[in-house]
């Protein structure tokens, strides 16, 4: 699949041989042949605007920025996989400024998936080409790298600073790992938390009581939410260093629903529900702990200029969700193959997916198309008003505004509906538009459970729609969601409808 996850799998390009031509430039694209710098450099625009999104071009070419972070000011750092440099950006000059490495081998490339800035002042992040967490120093912008414990191929992927500890995701060898940020010794220790089962371990985070939750599965075979007593973990490390521990004493564990495949990106929220975006779909969930229920939640579909189809091979496009990060109640995700950042409001049950205007035709079917594909934005932080997200495939950084007013603001009249099996209902949807808006539908359901039907799709003036949702006659009890979405050239904005099937 085009998803990061195969990115993840495959950051090294084909090797290079003696007929492979190589243009020297002096700056990181000479890492790639020619033939492959459109793809993994882009095309050396500057950046772009919508009214919600601005794109900056770093000045260096082909850096491949990936994770992201803000310090206590607002200062913008970002982690480059192909120079493995830190940058800084000043939101307020708009300037960059990039620190060298001289720890970092010649033409050395890697995927710094994750990064977390720490009170003291340090940045943390990850390396998977060199089995390693990196610390750099803002205050004298001195590296220190630090060995990761690998068995034979880790990939340490997110951090996390909790105190005056770094949680680490092993993603390729099943594990998370804890690490003393504070230790001064040359001989650095890490407490390794082993899974349920021997398989990849996705995306973490804490809930208030400071239980870490964390996903433990195999691509499309299935696995396991894992709720871990860190406390009671860290307190026993601290007091027993050389005891030996099991996963039981600390861990309960809950199967993951079958349509989950590749469930990466994992956040709690303040009422400690645990959502998690399934990168294989264009899916997300809640579970709730007290009745162990799984909700499943649905974004628009991609425009067709992000993923192109001119094979006509794609019969199902989906957005593949995959970091996620709450703040405010609100529920934030990139959308990889939509080129977007999505915002999904817990209380008000609706959705804005804001598009991001640089696209990379490399990454998708576009044939002849023009402005279509993907920037690949992978790495993505929330800052107050703010959305910092960096474009892997294109060589910028860009910012959502959440402040702007959105256009096409959309309501629904009803936002629960009971139906009998053979029973359909007609409800309201309000679009204001004032631009070319297209009218689309999507629902939870298995199969044709649901049938949504919406008498236009197109309008350009502000109109309510009357849109009939039916339950089919062998449609499977239970409570399923229907996404009503207005969507424009810069955004899509949605509300959903919470259908149950008696």
């Amino acid at each position: 699949m085009t998803s990061t996850l195969s990115v993840a799998m495959n950051n090294n390009t084909k090797r290079q041989n003696q007929e492979t031509k190589i243009t020297v430039t002096g700056t990181p694209a000479d890492n790639f042949p020619d033939d492959q710098r459109a793809r993994f450099c882009g095309d050396g625009s500057d950046g772009k605007s919508t009214p919600y999104v601005k794109e900056f071009k770093i000045p260096t070419a082909c850096t491949q920025p990936l994770a992201i972070t803000t310090d206590n000011s607002g200062t913008v750092y970002f982690a480059q996989t192909n120079t493995g440099k830190i940058a800084k950006f000043d939101p307020n000059t708009e300037q960059f400024t990039e620190f060298d490495n001289p720890q970092w081998p010649a033409h050395g490339r890697t995927m710094s998936w994750g990064i977390d800035y720490s009170p003291g002042g340090d940045l943390w992040y990850t390396d998977d080409s060199y089995n390693s967490i990196w610390k750099f120093s803002i205050a004298d912008g001195k590296y220190e790298r630090i060995s990761y414990p690998t068995k034979e191929n880790s990939l340490p992927q997110k951090i996390k600073i909790v105190g005056s500890h770094a949680i680490i995701n092993d993603f390729n060898e099943g594990k998370l790992s804890v690490f003393d940020i504070t230790q001064t010794s040359q001989q650095k220790t890490y407490a390794n938390i082993p899974s349920p089962t021997d398989t990849f371990v996705g995306g973490f985070d804490l809930d208030s009581a400071g239980n870490v939750w964390y996903t433990n599965w195999i691509f499309r075979q299935g696995g396991s939410l894992v709720k871990f007593d860190y406390n009671k973990f860290t307190n026993f490390i601290s007091s027993n260093p050389d005891q030996n521990y099991t996963l039981r004493d600390y861990a309960t564990s809950f199967n993951l629903p079958t349509s989950i495949n590749a469930p990466n990106g994992l956040s709690v929220d303040k009422s400690g529900n645990v959502w998690i975006a399934d990168t294989d779909s264009s899916s997300f969930y809640k579970f709730s702990e007290s009745d162990k229920s799984f909700t499943k939640y649905i974004t628009s579909e991609p425009p067709l200029s992000m993923y192109g189809n001119a094979t006509g091979v794609i019969k199902t496009p989906v957005s593949h969700p995959y970091w996620t990060q709450i703040q405010d109640n609100v529920l934030y995700f990139n959308e990889q193959t939509s080129n977007a950042i999505a915002a999904y409001d817990l209380e008000k049950d609706s959705l804005v997916e804001y598009f991001v205007p640089s696209k990379n035709p490399e990454w998708a079917d576009c044939g002849a198309m023009v402005d279509c594909g993907i920037a690949q934005i992978f790495g993505f932080d929330v800052v107050g008003d703010k959305v910092w997200f960096t474009e892997w495939a294109e060589n910028k950084i860009g910012k959502v505004d959440l402040s702007k007013p959105l256009s096409g603001m959309v309501s629904v009249s009803e936002k629960q509906l009971t139906l009998k099996k053979g029973q359909s209902t007609t409800i309201d949807f309000h679009v204001n538009a004032d631009s070319e808006t297209k009218i689309l539908s999507r629902a939870t359901s298995n199969f044709s459970d649901i049938a949504v039907q919406i008498p236009t799709k197109s309008i350009s003036s502000t109109q309510t729609l009357p849109v009939t949702i039916s339950a089919s006659q062998s449609a499977l009890s239970g409570t399923y969601k229907v996404l009503l979405t207005a969507r424009n050239a810069d955004v899509a904005t949605s509300e959903f409808v919470t259908v149950t099937i008696q």
